[in-house]
């Protein structure tokens, strides 16, 4: 038997129970995994309240990071022992010990820890796609990045500016403009206090950025396109003000023939060849220290119905991690 956080209903994070679960032993090509670290993030409360629906009863959460106990017939890749992580289906991280196809982890390198593993493995992927792939940012580039304290936020900001961009972000306090300016960001703005889209204005002497990276969804969507240089490209890729209303494609092309792209890690990662890469790239950025990870907080696994709290009520920055 497992601990681990199940659902037996969508709701609020009273939802979740912490129980014994019984872990099967991995079947072919499958691995089972003894998790040292596992990952909050937003895409868990989506679960969670059924907005992306999941069989139940379900644990929940998709990033992770342990050693594997044993290996289902077939597995060539790992060994009992090997410290591994995720950030992919199938849902389940929650959990003490759970059961995991193969092909979806990746080996840890020594200098990285589960914990820090956990913080980054799916954040720093979603990274990895939004500024190596779905827009690939080059040297004297400006870049528009809501939520800049987040997770993700603080990720993207320190590679482009590893990159060599210019990074314009939202926040939503002074102590999150100057952690955000930390990490990267040379124009934090108080969406609270100020209107970001003459604030981006002011800052590109009208021009506008050539991306935005959006994943606060109907708050700052409309309002967004018009940060957007012609040819330029709006990225909505999360929704955790709620979800963006339907489009009238039209508006693209009085804005300056934008390009629009709701992208997920899932489809970016689902060949094993490109899970590997990103993981690869992500790893050597860390490890040069160009990009740091910030695990603002850890939380015993049985506390995470208040990790989602304090997630959903944005008193969060960086990374949030429970400890099985």
């Amino acid at each position: 038997m497992s601990k681990a956080i199940r659902i037996h209903q969508t709701g609020g994070p009273e939802a979740m129970v912490f129980e014994d679960v019984a872990v099967p032993a991995p079947a072919a090509g499958e691995v089972l995994l003894r998790q040292g670290a596992v990952g909050v993030n937003y895409i868990d409360v989506y679960h969670r309240t059924g907005l992306y629906p999941a069989p139940l009863p379900c644990a929940l959460g998709l990033e992770g990071a342990g050693t594997v106990e044993a290996i289902g017939d077939g597995v060539t890749d790992f060994r009992p022992g090997d410290r591994v992580a995720y950030a992919n289906p199938p849902i389940g991280a929650y959990a003490e010990r759970r059961v995991i196809p193969a092909h979806r982890l990746v080996k840890l390198p020594d200098s990285i820890s589960e914990t820090q593993a956990a913080g980054m493995m799916l954040k720093g992927m979603t990274a990895q796609y939004l500024l190596r792939r779905t827009y690939r940012v080059q040297k004297g580039d400006t870049i528009l990045v809501h939520a800049a304290a987040g997770g993700v936020g603080l990720l993207l900001c320190q590679w482009a500016d590893h990159l060599g961009a210019t990074v314009i972000g939202t926040v939503g306090s002074p102590e999150k403009a100057e952690l955000a300016k930390a990490h990267g960001c040379h124009h934090p703005i108080l969406y609270r206090d100020t209107d970001f889209v003459a604030a981006v204005r002011e800052i590109t002497q009208g021009t506008g950025v050539q991306v935005v990276y959006d994943s606060v969804g109907i708050d700052t969507f409309e309002r967004s396109l018009d940060c957007i240089k012609p040819l330029g490209m709006m990225v909505s890729f999360g929704q955790s003000s709620g979800k963006v209303a339907p489009l009238d494609t039209g508006i693209l092309a009085a804005k300056g023939s934008l390009f629009l792209t709701r992208p997920t890690l899932m489809t970016y990662t689902a060949a094993r060849a490109d899970l590997v890469s990103m993981a690869t790239e992500l790893f050597e950025v860390v490890q040069s220290g160009a990009v740091k990870v910030e695990i603002s907080r850890t939380y015993p696994l049985a506390e995470a119905a208040q990790a989602h709290c304090d997630l959903e009520a944005r008193r969060t920055t960086g990374s949030l991690v429970l400890l099985p």
